[in-house]
């Protein structure tokens, strides 16, 4: 007897043949069939895997129509939580890929924390992948980076390479944003492994090693990797694959001063952005048609984004790339409304990596356009502030492209500085630390030592009370003494008689007793001969900003060992803390981030 090739399970089996062959809009058409075909029968499970099928297919920046609808029916209709929370991943990617963040969240937490209860490191490392999708924003990266580890930890012995896959690629775009090259070197390395098993990792491998080469300029390499990406996706499906290739050519034609290839490539852009309402990708057509000399159809990408529109734009994962695109469009057709109400949005955002969804291209640091917008808008001082950031970023990475395009557009003209540094040490939206010299900042994660430090120089030459410091995070107790009077006093005559024996006979026995009795005494005794308690109120929160401020200065002196080390001569702990200024060399601490429109210390 033949199959009934109409069953929800025929259907499935030929989706996941069709998919497996690229061939993606059969698959989809077979998914969608077999999710009719499921409900019919009253297959749950059935329903569930043609739903999360048809999820695979979803195309970035574009409208998800009925899908969040058919994955919300199936959601509703399971108590599960291994299938629940599969439901709810998809649902989280559904709503973040249509750059709706706000609606992605709730549903991304939910599988985070249903995965969690599970002994199941395939789905926790699918609710990880949804929860970094829908914390894409310009405040979230603080958490982004902390669930990156997670999923990387979680994937690491998977033996699911698509899984593994996902992970290195969201350790490769955080590595992006932080500027982390050792990180983004091995991430990268990872998937080119995986690319000789599988042409899916073969298209992510060719894609994301362009933007590195253009980094580095190895332009010869370009045309190369877009071939491979190009074949790749011929025999696999990657649902945003038509994208992705436009800006490889794209950017190529723009880094490499290709007119007439940007010329070809911007119709493409702009056409996309216009037929499917794409912000994003309208705000790259801006940068393509720059690349072109064509400033007039730039002026007409940039005119869509009114400062009510810059306003109202999504705090997705494209956030900080449609302003840094807009903004340099602005830049070219001088137009300082538009520039104006970027540097607004912007300012906060002061020396971020910008890179796009996925990392298939980077685009500079933010200190970069806000330092020729703030030239553009005749503000001196901040232009070369912001200069002095982003060409210590683009030497310190090596980014020879970015940095002599800035030294062309924004010649050093300002006045020679003072003997006085000014050092940052402040935190940034989304919790990070911007930490460092001017013109050589650098982001950490929050760690408790900073707000330590932090509190500590808003006063300096004062003396703070550890207790003071760490509020509630120590239990009240009474001090208990080390040593007891009689103790100490026991142990001082014995002292006298050691140190009498050995005037007679220096022997090893003897100095070893003396020795470790001084040692005892030693650590009974504080400064002036004061008995030294331990366990109060007072002494565990001596002890616990101590060490918080020592790993604080560990972590700052692995960037900055100038900083590092001025910070450890000039910052003392104790029952009281205190930061010592130097008159001799005076440190001008910026504690708190640039206020808009303006620069206070």
């Amino acid at each position: 007897m033949a199959p009934d090739r109409t069953s929800a399970a025929s259907l499935l089996a030929l989706a996941e043949e069709a998919w497996a062959g690229g061939d993606g809009n059969a698959a989809i058409d077979l998914f969608g069939r077999a999710a009719d075909a499921a409900e019919v029968e009253h297959d749950l499970p059935g329903r569930i895997a043609a739903v999360l099928g048809l999820a695979r297919g979803q195309q970035y920046n574009l409208s998800p129509g009925l899908l969040p609808v058919r994955l919300h029916a199936a959601y509703y209709a399971v108590d599960e939580p291994e299938p629940r929370a599969r439901l709810a991943a998809a649902l989280a990617r559904c709503w973040s890929y249509a750059n709706e963040p706000r609606r992605a969240q709730p549903f991304a937490l939910e599988a985070l924390h249903l995965a969690d209860q599970q002994d199941d490191p395939l789905l926790l490392a699918d609710a990880l992948d949804a929860a970094l999708a829908s914390h894409w924003g310009p405040d979230d990266l603080a958490v982004r980076r902390e669930w990156a580890v997670r999923l990387a930890d979680a994937a690491a012995h998977l033996p699911d390479r698509d899984a593994r896959l996902q992970a290195e690629l969201w350790s490769l775009t955080v590595a992006w944003e932080v500027l982390d090259l050792p990180r983004m070197h091995r991430s990268m390395r990872a998937i080119e492994l995986m690319a000789d098993e599988s042409p899916r990792a073969e298209f992510f491998a060719a894609s994301r090693r362009l933007p590195i080469e253009l980094l580095r300029q190895h332009i010869d390499v370009a045309p190369l990797l877009v071939a491979r990406a190009d074949a790749a996706a011929e025999a696999v499906v990657i649902p945003d694959a038509y994208g992705v290739l436009h800006s490889m050519r794209g950017y190529t034609a723009f880094f490499t001063g290709d007119v007439e290839g940007c010329a070809a490539e911007a119709p493409s852009f702009e056409e996309y952005a216009v037929e499917f309402g794409v912000t994003t990708v309208r705000a790259e057509a801006a940068m393509i048609w720059l690349g072109a000399g064509r400033l007039e159809k730039v002026a007409e990408m940039v005119g869509a984004f009114t400062p009510d529109v810059l306003a109202g734009l999504p705090r997705d994962s494209d956030w900080l790339l449609v302003l840094q695109c807009v903004l340099e469009g602005a830049l070219a057709i001088r137009d300082t409304e538009v520039t104006g109400a970027v540097v607004a949005l912007l300012a906060p955002y002061a020396g971020r990596s910008v890179v796009n969804a996925g990392a298939v291209m980077w685009h500079g640091v933010t200190d970069d356009t806000l330092a020729r917008a703030h030239a553009l808008l005749g503000d001196t001082e901040a232009s070369a502030r912001h200069r002095a950031a982003a060409l210590a970023t683009y030497e310190r990475i090596g980014a020879t492209w970015w940095r002599d395009r800035l030294r062309a557009q924004l010649p050093d003209d300002a006045p020679t500085s003072t003997d006085v540094v000014s050092v940052h040490l402040h935190q940034q939206p989304g919790g990070l630390w911007l930490i460092g010299r001017e013109g050589a900042t650098f982001v950490l994660p929050r760690m408790r030592g900073l707000g330590h430090l932090h509190a500590i120089l808003s006063r300096p030459d004062t003396d703070l009370p550890a207790v003071s410091l760490v509020g509630d995070v120590v239990v009240e107790q009474p001090a208990l003494e080390v040593l007891d009077d009689e103790s100490r006093r026991v142990l001082r005559a014995r002292l006298a008689e050691l140190d009498d024996e050995l005037a007679l006979s220096d022997r090893a026995d003897l100095r070893a007793e003396r020795d470790a009795v001084a040692s005892y005494l030693a650590q009974g005794t504080g400064l002036g001969g004061r008995a030294r308690t331990t366990g109060s109120h007072a002494e565990r929160a001596r002890v616990a900003v101590r060490k918080a401020i020592v790993a604080a200065l560990a972590r700052i002196a692995e960037t900055d060992p100038w900083l590092g080390r001025h910070l450890r001569d000039r910052v003392r702990t104790g029952f009281e803390c205190r930061y010592e200024s130097d008159p001799d060399h005076p440190v001008r601490w910026i504690l708190d981030a640039v206020p808009v429109g303006g620069f206070d210390a």
